[in-house]
């Protein structure tokens, strides 16, 4: 719990726009104290405190959000000014109907401004406001603020429930909270420490094994020491046998290699016999082209002399086809010129015929010029006329503007009316819907009340399905690590067996070669092994499998029963909006009839037009005004459509000038046009016969002729230098033999001594092979001797194996029971930290609960509660009644004289006993007057108490109604015990509609409501 804070809570102002009954309000508080909120029943009392609590928390007594918005209005604003803190504090909070709203919380600067606090969203800010306030809204209304009708809810409850509403109030539904959590975390260590137990028997009953697998180890080390020793033995026998078999293996090798040799000399005898005789073959024909040399230089001669003649003539084609290009650019350069010319000359042609078709058509324009002038004269007589009315409109148009807006004003003046009219029959037809439903309310209430019963008895069943699943999630976690280790097992197996495949591969264990028997017993065990290990593995999977599908099946209880737990909330707050509906109906009946008669009212000024009267009588003035000015819009719009009907004529006009003007530039334009056609036919004449472009043309034609190219003889040539192309190519085959038949000899005896190298060389391998064969023959052959000795090798290996398999099988037997023998020693240790944990929480669920903390809590407020409530009613009852509060009565059995004071049996309640003059008696014995002066008492110490538990002093006290039931003498006196607790407050209000009750305070705030809203008026 926070400190006590000691800071005043201080209201300085509230504005209200839109809210509930208030059109626009303001409230200063400055230099109240002790003040009286009064007025009729309706008129927005209990509203204007209500938004207050709208303000700072958003809730008020407004069924839905958007029916704290006045009826006819689209948005609702409060802004509620205080002092805390010794800092001045503004809240500002808005909403619309279409759902939007606004919170804004500000503190004031030393310079006057207001800074802003607000967070990034309602949520955020509203979180703020609550943290600097330390004080929420449930305790606000139960402390500060004692709202109507609710006085006596305390009192009127059943002792039992009295004391549940005091732990509402206290908040010690906290307690209850961690209650429940303290005993879920007891229930998560007690299957902990079930597990942990389970454990520790099986992991116990292993290590009993221990000895036994000692012993049997020793006994296998004492075989494995003797086989090895004989094995040393047959090993050195096996290996003198084999380094004489490594010798005999040497000279096969090197007879292999002489072999081999043997055979690449025959091979390369055979290759060199095919070489030469392609040599030879090559000789002759180079004999042969050598012979033929000199014929073929002659041929090669007579070919370079045609090929001299095809350059000549490749070079009189090029001139030719020049000569030819620059001819054809020529003549198209000259077709080019003429045709410009010639396109030149068609437009100019066509221009003048356009000109000349002009000028006729300006003479057609010039022949109505006669006509053109009287409708002229006729176009100023019009234009005259209109001016005239001109004038007259410009008399005219302010009465007729004045006309209008107090034609406006008086129609608006009836649409308000109307407005209003419509406004007060859509609220009593709300009213009396509202009113009628209050049968269907009730009922929907009941029916609520028996739903959340339900819903009540289905949440116990779902924590006993919570608890369920707990416990098979703990079982599926330890099925899930036996699955794991067996999973290790089994990789380990696998790996021994991947190993076995290998050829030649060595044992697993001790890492010795394997021989056949031995392998196949160690492949044979360790199969066997992984059998066992996959039927464990089997039979675990399938208890996680059931284990699973109960706990799935628990999962979907679970989820099922939260579907339909999700509406509880939502069902609870349709009770609470249900109960709020149920209660304003009858503030609403109250308004019906003050709406009768106001519609009536409304109605009857509607009918007979009596509004606006002044407007009306201004209105008629103006029209005989108008009247009397002789002006008609009908006249004065004929007038403009005369002279729009002769506009023509001025438009005729300046066509007749256009014409004028356009027939002389046509006279000018068309002998410049004549002149130039003569000047082009004369240039397209000159540029046929006498030009440049002409005479060059002449020039290229009598260099082609004089050229003399002929293209038969050309072509003639070039097939004759192609038929001779041949001869070059025997040229320089003639060429290349000359330089290559040397080197062809040469090639010839080389190859011939290696023919007789190679025969040299045969002579030498045969010998070389004889000699090597005589030396293995020397050699004994001992391959079955060392095969009898690999074979007894082998069985003692096999037999070593089986021992060193059974040695290893052994030893990780004895290092998993070391690790169960650590792994014990471990989960003792958890075992006895979830024990400790499991005690811990057990008692912590104790203490939160109802007969720990909680009752402890309650025990130590009721004296406090006692007796600052006895201390307020002593002031408003004279020192006449005294209040008491018992916490716990003996049972009907032990109230017997023959129970004895020990086996009397209690039960915890919250009695209240009232004493006075005459003794003791219940709450319900007293008049309306003295149990609301008692229901007072204690409600104020009450809302004392709980502002000093949240950490905020009581500074502001509000009273709403419920003085109703005191007498004259009742009313002083508690208008004195208000006085007398004035000094503990800054500020207190009463709500009242009593006369006698107001004219006791020398500041009121008189509520009365309008056609525009609840209005207020402080009277000092």
């Amino acid at each position: 719990m926070t400190s006590i804070w000691r800071s005043i809570v201080i209201p300085l102002q509230l504005s209200l726009k839109n809210f509930l009954s208030y059109s626009e309000a303001s409230l200063d508080f400055t230099g109240l104290h002790t003040a009286c909120i009064c007025g009729a029943n309706g008129a927005g009392k209990s509203s204007l405190l209500e938004g207050i609590t709208w303000a700072i928390w958003g809730e008020c007594r407004a069924v839905s959000e958007d029916d704290a918005i006045s009826n006819g209005a689209m948005d609702v604003r409060v802004d509620f000014t205080f002092m805390m803190h010794g800092e001045t504090c503004r809240i500002i909070r808005s909403r619309q109907r279409d759902g939007n709203g606004g919170l804004e919380f500000q503190i004031q600067t030393s310079g006057g401004q207001f800074r802003t606090l607000t967070q990034k969203g309602i949520r955020s800010t509203q979180a703020l406001i609550d943290d600097y306030l330390k004080i929420d809204y449930d305790t606000f209304i139960n402390s500060a603020y004692l709202r109507q009708g609710k006085a006596d809810e305390f009192m009127l409850k059943k002792p039992t429930d009295r004391k549940q509403i005091l732990a509402d109030l206290l908040k010690l539904d906290r307690y209850e909270q961690l209650a429940d959590r303290a005993k879920d975390t007891a229930k998560q260590y007690k299957l902990q420490v079930e597990v942990f137990t389970e454990n520790l028997a099986a992991d116990e009953l292993q290590l009993g094994q221990i000895e036994g697998i000692t012993q049997q180890r020793d006994t296998v080390k004492v075989e494995i020491d003797r086989l090895q020793k004989v094995q040393v033995v047959e090993e050195k026998e096996l290996e003198s046998f084999k380094t004489i078999a490594r010798q005999r293996e040497t000279w096969r090798q090197q007879l292999d290699w002489e072999q081999k040799r043997d055979r690449e000399l025959i091979q390369a005898a055979t290759q060199i016999q095919a070489d030469l005789q392609l040599l030879n073959i090559d000789k002759n024909r180079l004999d042969e082209l050598l012979i033929r040399s000199d014929e073929i230089s002659v041929s090669y001669q007579a070919y370079l002399c045609l090929q001299q003649q095809v350059e000549v003539l490749d070079r009189q084609f090029n001139t030719y086809q020049q000569s030819q290009l620059k001819q054809q650019q020529l003549q198209q350069q000259l077709e080019r010129q003429t045709q410009e010319l010639q396109l030149t000359l068609g437009r100019s042609q066509a221009e003048l015929a356009l000109v000349i078709q002009q000028q006729q058509e300006l003479v057609t324009t010039l022949a109505t010029a006669g006509d053109v002038t009287k409708a002229i004269a006729q176009l100023q007589l019009c234009r005259q006329r209109v001016t005239e009315l001109d004038r007259l409109q410009a008399e005219v148009l302010p009465l007729q503007q004045e006309r209008s807006i107090l034609t406006v004003k008086i129609d608006r003046e009836a649409a308000k009316i109307q407005a209003k009219l419509n406004e007060l029959m859509l609220r009593e037809q709300q009213i009396k819907l509202k009113t009628n439903e209050q049968s269907r309310l009730l009922a929907q209430l009941n029916l609520l009340d028996t739903q959340i019963t339900e819903l009540d008895n289905k949440k116990v069943y779902q924590k006993r399905i919570e608890e369920k699943g707990l416990t098979k999630k703990e079982n599926i976690q330890r099925l899930d690590a036996d699955s794991r280790n067996y999973q290790r097992q089994l990789l380990e197996l696998d790996r021994k067996l991947e190993l076995l495949e290998v050829p030649d591969a060595s044992c697993p264990v001790c890492d010795r070669p394997l021989d056949e028997n031995h392998w196949e017993h160690v492949l044979t065990s360790a199969k066997s092994e992984r059998a066992n290990i996959e039927q464990q593995i089997s039979a675990t999977q399938e208890e996680h499998s059931r284990y699973v599908r109960e706990r799935e099946d628990l999962i979907a209880q679970y989820k099922q029963l939260n579907r339909e737990l999700a509406g509880s909330e939502s069902l609870r707050e349709q009770r609470g909006k249900l109960q709020a509906q149920l209660d304003s109906v009858a503030e609403l009946q109250v308004n019906l009839q003050e709406i009768a008669i106001e519609k009536s009212q409304l109605e009857l000024a509607i009918e007979s037009k009596s509004y606006a009267g002044e407007l009306q009588i201004e209105l008629s003035q103006l029209i005989v005004q108008l009247e009397a000015t002789n002006y008609s819009e009908q006249s004065h719009a004929l007038a403009r459509g005369e002279v729009d009907k002769f506009r023509w004529a001025e438009v005729k006009q300046e066509r007749i000038k256009d014409a004028e003007r356009k027939q002389q530039q046509s006279i000018e334009r068309k002998e410049r046009l004549e002149i130039e056609i003569v000047a082009i036919e004369g240039n397209i004449n000159l540029l046929q016969t006498n030009s440049d472009l002409k005479l060059e043309l002449a020039a290229v034609v009598r260099e082609i002729e004089e050229l003399g190219y002929n293209r038969d003889y050309h072509n003639q040539v070039a097939t004759n230098l192609r038929e001779s192309q041949s001869i070059q190519l025997q040229y320089q085959e003639v060429q290349q033999a000359q330089q290559t038949h040397p080197q062809l000899l040469e090639r010839i005896q080389i190859l011939e001594t290696n023919e007789r190298q190679n025969i040299a060389d045969r002579q030498k391998s045969t010998e070389e092979i004889d000699r090597i064969s005589l030396e293995i023959a020397k050699i004994p052959d001992n391959d079955a001797r060392i095969l009898a000795i690999e074979q007894q090798l082998a069985e003692r290996r096999h037999q070593l194996d089986l021992q060193l398999s059974s040695i290893g099988s052994l030893e990780q037997q004895l290092t998993q029971l070391h690790h169960i023998k650590d792994r014990l020693r471990s989960q003792q240790q958890q075992l006895d930290a979830c024990k400790q944990q499991q005690k811990i929480y057990d008692e912590l669920s104790k203490a939160f609960g109802k007969n720990g903390i909680q009752a402890l809590v309650i025990e130590n407020i009721l004296p406090q509660l006692e007796a600052e409530s006895n201390q307020i009613l002593s002031k408003l009852s004279n020192n006449q009644f005294h209040v008491q509060f018992i916490t716990q009565k003996a049972t009907k059995g032990s109230r017997t004289k023959k129970a004895s004071v020990k086996s009397a049996k209690y039960i915890d309640t919250l009695d209240i006993v009232i004493g006075d003059a005459n003794g003791t008696r219940s709450y319900e014995t007293y008049s309306g007057g003295e149990a609301f002066r008692i229901n007072f008492s204690i409600r104020l110490a009450l809302a004392k108490l709980l502002s000093q538990r949240a950490g905020t002093p009581l500074q502001l006290l509000i009273v709403d109604e419920g003085f109703g039931t005191q007498d004259r003498e009742g009313c002083d006196r508690l208008i004195a015990a208000i006085n007398a607790i004035s000094a503990d407050f800054a500020c207190i209000l009463t709500v009242t509609h009593m006369p006698q009750f107001r004219e006791a305070f020398q500041t009121r705030i008189e509520v009365h409501k309008t056609a525009q809203g609840s209005q207020l008026q402080v009277i000092s």
